[in-house]
Order: structure tokens, then C-alpha cells, then sequence
């Protein structure tokens, strides 16, 4: 079992920075890569941004050049480091973890880009 807990989100104006945490406990060593996705209203369900164990990062190309996932393995956290918001980037943002047995969510953290 995976725990993720979400912290960071909120309201924020166009142009603006968020960063968002996810801290992770429970078998971390089973976890292959932690992501980050969104669902926006009415939207399907997006995955924004993914970190291996290896270090290895890829992004949406929507948040490409704007968007960074992190991590700190000291304090178990993974972070999402969001700059220049847009509007079309509100949504709840969920972090993720993939296992070779399961995939753990996160219950999410609102962001709100307003223009």
C-alpha cells in the first residue's frame, strides 16, 4: 500500500507560479514512477507530468517548458513546480504512484488559475 497526500494547490492569478507537493508513505520501495495528472470539469483526465525512480521526467505536452516534477528522496515528496499558469490549466491535480502490482492516487488539490 501507497499513501499520497496532496498540499500546495490554490488560487493563483495568469502568469503566476504554484508549487505542488505530494508526500508519500508506505512500501515507497515498490513504486516504479510518481506523476502527477488533472481533471478539469467536463475534461478527461490528463497526465501532466512523470518521474521514474531512474530520475527520468516527461511531460504533457500542454504544461511542456512550463511545468517540473521533482522530487526529494530524503523527505519522500514529490513536487510540481507550475509556472506561467493559464486558465485552461484549472483543475484538481492528483498525484499518482505506479507500482508493478497497483496504481495509488492522491485525493487531489484544487488549482485555480484565474484571468
Amino acid at each position: 500500500q501507497v499513501q499520497l497526500v496532496e498540499s500546495g494547490g490554490g488560487l493563483v492569478q495568469a502568469g503566476g507560479s504554484l508549487r505542488l507537493s505530494c508526500a508519500v508513505s508506505g512500501s515507497i520501495f515498490s513504486i516504479k514512477a510518481m506523476g502527477w495528472s488533472r481533471q478539469a470539469p467536463g475534461k478527461q483526465d490528463e497526465l501532466v507530468a512523470t518521474i521514474t525512480s531512474g530520475g527520468s521526467t516527461n511531460y504533457a505536452d500542454s504544461v511542456k517548458g512550463r511545468f517540473t516534477i521533482s522530487r526529494d528522496n530524503a523527505k519522500n515528496t514529490v513536487y510540481l513546480q507550475m509556472n506561467s499558469l493559464k486558465p485552461e490549466d484549472t483543475a484538481v491535480y492528483s498525484c499518482i504512484a505506479l507500482t508493478p502490482g497497483s496504481n495509488y492516487w492522491g485525493q487531489g488539490t484544487q488549482v485555480t488559475v484565474s484571468s
